[in-house]
């Protein structure tokens, strides 16, 4: 009996080893945003469709999806080696842009979220603050900010690819699950 016991607890210590502990952190949104290949596909799609009738008209306006967002930025975090944020959820609500996220510490994971306004600066490139940050019980990485904005506006620009070259933004709102992107082609 007490080898049972033994070995049902040395079992249990090993398989907790194995798997990470969650330690807290700020709620993610109740209802899941989706990730799919689709979803990111379609945002290149749209892309390509906005790029094209600029060309022809001069004036580009992408309308992007929490969902085409999300999804966007979840195989964009697959790419990129050693960043410690994954399962990413995107809300574009009043005016603000708020990306959860799973952060890992060693054994331990937590929740993180991060609101950011997001607008265009004087030189018509995608400008980004954080105004909020939540790691939950860890600390906020030292230069997050300045990380974090790189980070969205690389991947921002990354996803306009071809159409970001002579491409100027205008404007950017963050409404009911959509952000507007305007801008003109130069």
């Amino acid at each position: 009996m007490k080898k049972k016991v033994i070995l049902a607890s040395v079992s249990l210590i090993l398989a907790s080893l194995a798997c990470s502990i969650f330690v807290g952190g700020p709620d993610y949104p109740a209802t899941p945003i989706p990730v799919s290949t689709e979803a990111a596909q379609s945002l290149h799609d749209q892309v390509n469709r906005a790029a094209a009738t600029g060309a022809a008209s001069g004036t580009v306006t992408l309308n992007i999806t929490e969902e085409q967002l999300t999804s966007y930025l979840t195989y964009y975090l697959q790419t990129q080696p050693n960043l410690p944020i994954t399962d990413p959820q995107v809300q574009l609500q009043n005016g603000e842009m708020k990306v959860f996220g799973k952060v890992q510490q060693g054994l331990f994971t937590a929740n993180a979220s991060l609101t950011m306004t997001v607008s265009v600066d004087q030189n018509g490139q995608p400008k980004i603050e954080i105004t909020q940050e939540d790691f939950g019980p860890y600390p906020a990485p030292q230069g997050l900010n300045d990380a974090i904005s790189a980070l969205m506006a690389q991947a921002f620009t990354g996803s306009l690819g071809p159409a970001a070259t002579g491409f100027r933004l205008e404007r950017i709102s963050i409404a009911n699950g959509i952000m507007t992107v305007t801008g003109r082609v130069k």
